[in-house]
């Protein structure tokens, strides 16, 4: 399995074909000391250095997992964010905590998304809760209700995320539809599984009346639902994106006001739900 956080918001991470998993190489051009080195040292033709700093070619680097270039940086600024590990490497590192899963405690598989890896995450899974550790899975439901279903015995609550109810606008925000993600839901929510939707709120995308009451309706028809998360935007991954060589799309939206959560909530509240909010 590849590890790393999460580099890119997880408004974006709905299409597990766009690549496969795997390090990424992030750049801190004001670290640069222009030695030169990173050009010497890559076995691709894939670093350079230009006027503002480090560059790379981004297509010759794809399944690198070398890095030399960030092997020989002194300076570090060329980075590698992630690292390959398998079951047992995580789980032993998993176990460490086992003192603190006795009060309470678990593990929350997230990323990214873990269904982009679904072999490692049931077997991530099924190690965990043969150790009689309590688990979660962060996901965004876009993928196969196959890979689902493997895995749902050995998860102990779903952090699902729903972002749009329309299928137009959520296939404009997000490069797909709705219609597998939605039905992955409801079949959790039918076979009993604990799920708690997480809802992150982007004035101007998500946030407008017609959407929050089609959510309300969504909820308040999942049975057993454990409630709704709202999530305010803000811009914390922006750096990231400039990192990667890849373009932020919302730096002139704004957090939602606290007014308007308010308002959301209460939409959310007068359909029976449970609502409570994370990021603030």
């Amino acid at each position: 399995m590849f590890l790393k956080g999460c580099a890119l918001s997880c408004w974006w991470c709905h299409n597990p074909e766009s690549q496969a998993p795997g390090p990424e190489l992030l750049l801190h051009p004001s670290r640069c000391i222009r030695c030169g080195a990173c050009v010497e040292a890559c076995g691709r033709g894939a670093a350079r250095l230009e006027d503002d700093g480090p560059a790379a070619d981004r297509e010759a680097c794809r399944d690198c997992d070398e890095f030399a270039c960030a092997t020989v940086c002194v300076a570090e600024a060329r980075q590698i964010a992630g690292r390959r590990m398998t079951v047992t490497q995580v789980l032993d590192v998993a176990a460490r905590d086992e003192p603190f899963y006795r009060d309470g405690g678990g593990v929350t598989l997230s990323g990214g998304e873990p269904m982009l890896q679904p072999d490692f995450t049931a077997g991530l899974l099924a190690a965990l809760k043969a150790r009689g550790i309590h688990t979660a899975l962060d996901t965004c439901g876009h993928t196969s209700w196959e890979a689902l279903d493997r895995i749902r015995r050995d998860v102990d609550l779903f952090l699902y995320d729903v972002k749009l109810m329309d299928e137009e606008r959520h296939r404009r925000f997000t490069g797909v539809s709705n219609r597998r993600i939605l039905a992955n839901l409801r079949a959790l929510a039918d076979g009993g599984q604990r799920i708690l939707l997480r809802v992150p709120v982007v004035p101007g995308i998500n946030d407008d009346d017609e959407n929050v009451r089609a959510l309300a309706g969504l909820a308040a028809g999942l049975p057993g639902l454990d409630g709704v998360e709202l999530l305010p935007y803000h811009r914390i991954g922006a750096d990231k994106y400039v990192r990667l060589d890849r373009k932020y799309r919302l730096l002139t939206t704004d957090a939602p006001s606290r007014a308007r959560l308010d308002a959301i909530a209460d939409v959310l509240a007068a359909s029976g739900v449970r609502v409570g909010r994370g990021g603030t």
